[in-house]
């Protein structure tokens, strides 16, 4: 396991400082901040598919977030798994970009004053109106090189699944058409960056842990969107073949769902173990 920490602003840095100007940075389609050189193309580690493939991405500046209270782990490992949650919050009827970019900043709030984490737990976030957000410091680049930033979303597993938290309940609302599609191009990206197949890396926070996020019926989406994650990664020209071994320890237990879990704000049940290295 390598750690990783930041010794100064690197070039990567800047770019996305400068970018910020505008709000956000756009990382698909024919025009990538990360991209407007070759040689931070080159350093990222990453290929033309994978770059292609990226969502549009508010970086934390976007929402001004909070630096963490101690560095990220970053290991040189991919995860092996996407994990899905819901934010446990009202399903908001406000799509807007400013509504999402507060709801990063209320999760971060909730994880670092509340939960007394270093940072937020998730890696990224997805709105309701369908904006996709950087959750814990560092998670934009790490994905770029392949590497894997260390979060706190599902307890004993989260040195080897990333975290997305969807904005919502869905124990028995489905969730917005633009969550939906966005959804299914970020886990696109993330199964192309990391190599991974869809069919046996997308898997709900229920799968884990004993939790009934992401709801029964963001759950029950779950068959669908691996096909749709599947299609989309065909479109980039992503392999969707045999997916590397996982060792028993991190694969799913698929524990017992309970029957009530409390009712507050951010939360969706275990985000940390005894397993855990990080907070």
């Amino acid at each position: 396991m390598a750690d990783i920490l930041h010794s100064g602003p690197d070039r990567r840095s800047l770019l996305r400082g400068a970018a910020l100007a505008s709000g956000a940075i756009a990382l698909g389609g024919g025009f990538t901040a990360m991209a407007a050189t070759s040689a931070s193309a080159e350093t990222s580690g990453t290929s033309s598919a994978v770059r292609a493939a990226q969502p549009y991405l508010y970086w934390r500046g976007a929402w001004n977030a909070r630096p963490p209270s101690s560095p990220v782990q970053v290991l040189a490992s991919a995860p092996n798994y996407i994990v899905v949650h819901h934010t446990a919050t009202p399903n908001s009827t406000d799509y807007s970009l400013d509504h999402a970019l507060r709801l990063s900043q209320s999760i971060q709030n909730y994880h670092m004053d509340t939960q007394g984490w270093i940072d937020t737990g998730q890696q990224l976030t997805i709105s309701r109106g369908g904006h996709v957000m950087e959750g814990r410091d560092r998670t934009g680049e790490a994905i770029q090189a392949g590497q894997h930033v260390v979060g706190a979303h599902v307890a004993n597993y989260n040195s080897s699944a990333i975290g997305i938290e969807n904005e919502g309940l869905y124990t028995s609302a489905s969730p917005t058409q633009a969550l939906s599609d966005s959804l299914v191009t970020t886990m696109a990206w993330l199964c192309g960056a990391y190599g991974l197949n869809p069919q046996n890396a997308i898997v709900g926070h229920r799968d884990f842990n004993a939790t009934a996020c992401p709801g029964d019926v963001l759950y029950s989406m779950l068959p669908e969107l691996r096909n749709r994650v599947a299609r989309t990664m065909e479109v980039y020209g992503f392999s969707t073949g045999e997916r590397r071994s996982v060792p028993a320890e991190d694969r799913p237990t698929y524990p017992s769902v309970p029957e009530n879990e409390p009712e507050r704000e951010f939360y969706h049940g275990p985000a940390r173990g005894p397993d855990d290295f990080t907070r």
